[in-house]
């Protein structure tokens, strides 16, 4: 029998950092992910690792930026402006090609905006966030023990591909507690991989550079080419969801996070109506899972809602991958608020309705 822990999603994902090997973590104080900032502090130090509470969040991401380039596991987080200041030290990761997780307990913005669960984020964390061509693996969990599993699995995922991959979650599931099983973090077996390419000293072989500054006319531009092939390479293998009741569903709720909870409630209730409800969740942001919603378009699905924590940020995804197919509607709170699932019914009533 599988013993289980009370954690918050925050501790959670500071505990699956520890068992993925993480032993650097700087990061500085923001709420509402202050409590895996204190528990890093205390495990570090338990784990003979390293930790600092850094004089800012841009000290922070360039502490991650020396761990990562002498070859360790290395992790930073923060709440949603706090992740805007880190952009330019994301964009200096994937542009040398360094592995390092990111992780991003969203709270309500623009500008400071408040301390409230949020998806605000979706674009920042989808696009690039800074300044380049580059992309970020962006998993999304929805349960406490999920944001365990994608914590690890982000590890795993950036030094394979050499790259940042964010951990984004809203700042309700990084406060929230619930049950995660012993297993998951005394079982988990880190992938970890050789680094040949790290600074770690040069007796007996050339040394390694690391850089991202390339003058040579045209060295930029095939540098950009290998990077869009790698992005390629993570889109044809790592795009992740789940489909609940998809297969006759004439209306699909796309959600992600703890926003797709809702939403299930909402679809569970309106198939004890007998109407048709199914649900898309995005489990990798980006990747985008846009063959899913094309196979549903294809088939009995006849239209689209895509339900967000935000003003509509994740709708321009969907609407790309369906491809005017079928409509896409949305509904969203922002600021804050949380869609509830009555309001997502009745939205999903007012859809049929108008079919």
């Amino acid at each position: 029998m599988n013993k289980k822990i009370l954690m918050t999603g925050n501790e959670a994902v500071g505990e699956a950092a520890i068992s993925a090997g993480c032993r650097f973590y700087a990061g500085y104080p923001i709420t509402p992910q202050n409590e895996l900032t204190a528990y890093m502090a205390k495990r570090m130090l338990e784990e003979k690792g390293v930790f600092i509470q850094s004089e800012s969040e841009l000290a922070a991401i360039n502490m991650v930026f020396g761990s990562s380039a002498v070859g360790k596991r290395a992790m930073t987080s923060s709440s949603s402006p706090g992740i805007s200041l880190k952009q330019e030290g994301i964009s200096y990761l994937a542009g040398c090609e360094l592995p390092a997780v990111i992780v991003n307990v969203m709270r309500g913005g623009p500008g400071l905006g408040n301390i409230a669960p949020s998806q605000a984020d979706y674009f920042q964390s989808t696009r690039g966030g800074g300044h380049g061509d580059y992309r970020t693996i962006a998993l999304a969990p929805a349960y406490v023990q999920e944001a365990a599993g994608l914590t690890q699995l982000a590890f795993d995922l950036a030094d394979k591909y050499r790259n940042p991959a964010l951990v984004v979650m809203d700042g309700l599931l990084g406060q929230m507690m619930e049950p995660v099983e012993k297993t998951q973090f005394t079982d988990y077996k880190p992938k970890l991989v050789k680094k040949p390419w790290a600074l770690t000293g040069a007796k007996g072989r050339r040394p390694n550079i690391i850089r991202s500054l390339l003058l040579k006319q045209g060295a930029l531009e095939e540098f950009n080419e290998r990077l869009c092939e790698k992005y390629k390479a993570i889109e044809n293998t790592q795009t992740r969801y789940e489909k609940f009741l998809t297969d006759d569903a004439e209306i699909v709720i796309v959600a992600y996070g703890l926003t797709s909870r809702i939403a299930r409630h909402a679809v569970k209730a309106l198939r004890k109506k007998n109407k048709k409800i199914g649900l898309i969740r995005p489990i990798t942001i980006w990747p985008f899972p846009r063959k899913a919603m094309h196979d549903c378009a294809k088939k009995a699905t006849k239209a689209f809602l895509v339900v967000e924590m935000s003003c509509g940020q994740m709708v321009e995804d969907v609407r790309l991958a369906v491809n005017g197919k079928r409509p896409v509607y949305f509904y969203g709170r922002s600021g804050g608020g949380v869609p509830t699932n009555e309001a997502i019914e009745q939205e999903i009533l007012k859809i049929i309705k108008g079919l």
